[in-house]
């Protein structure tokens, strides 16, 4: 399998070339184009999170019931995937270590890469974000998304992200909801509200845009319905 990703960082697009017999694992609707050869399929079952239960799982977590799989009977055949926003896309290897991800940034993976659904607790909720995200283990490519471009930070100690903007972090971090400042009056004032506090060694990715505060501000452009 090879994957190369297009287009980055505003509107990028990924590119599988499989192998005979490959198979590459993908959200429902995120199929662009693919050879005339690719066979494709709808499953409720991926990795640990298998059956309706995990589907109903990944729902919870902000992602599609059911899965796409596409999968070549010949050497060459090719797919292209892309995310409903407009964004990046992220080419992550697992190599069994654990990945946390957050809601609605998974795009695809090979079938080898396990997905099931992660609880953060309750200090997720009350950051305004997601209180489940989805726990990928394994081994094997995945492939994740973002509203707008995907930067890398390498944590060593500490590093203070908001929470809107994390697209995933590997599981050797661990985090806590805090404040942005000095004080909660200033840090609400300020723009800023509650961020995430990562502690441990690891690999942070975050986005560029948040998209709770675009969907604020267009929303508020709209006119009346």
């Amino acid at each position: 399998m090879k994957i190369d990703i297009l287009q980055q960082p505003d509107s990028s697009i990924a590119q599988v070339v499989l192998g005979a017999g490959e198979e590459i694992v993908a959200e429902a609707g995120s199929m662009i184009a693919m050879s005339g050869d690719i066979n494709t399929s709808t499953t409720l079952r991926k990795g640990k999170g298998g059956g309706l239960m995990g589907g109903l799982k990944r729902m919870v977590a902000g992602e599609s019931l059911f899965l796409s799989i596409f999968r070549s009977p010949t050497e060459g055949g090719e797919v292209f995937l892309a995310p409903s926003l407009v964004g990046d896309i992220l080419l992550y290897s697992m190599t069994g270590s654990g990945l946390v991800v957050q809601a609605t940034s998974y795009l695809a993976s090979e079938p080898s890469v396990d997905i099931d659904l992660g609880f953060q607790g309750f200090k997720s909720l009350f950051s305004g974000e997601s209180i489940f995200w989805l726990d990928i283990s394994g081994q094997g490519s995945l492939l994740l998304n973002s509203f707008g471009a995907i930067y890398e930070i390498e944590v060593n100690g500490e590093y203070i992200v908001d929470t809107g903007h994390i697209v995933a972090f590997e599981k050797s971090l661990t985090f806590e909801i805090t404040k942005a400042g000095s004080s909660w009056l200033g840090a609400f004032l300020g723009g800023e509200g509650l961020v995430c506090r990562f502690k441990g060694k690891g690999r942070l990715f975050c986005q560029t845009h948040h998209p709770h505060s675009f969907g604020g501000l267009v929303g508020s452009l709209l006119p009346p319905r």
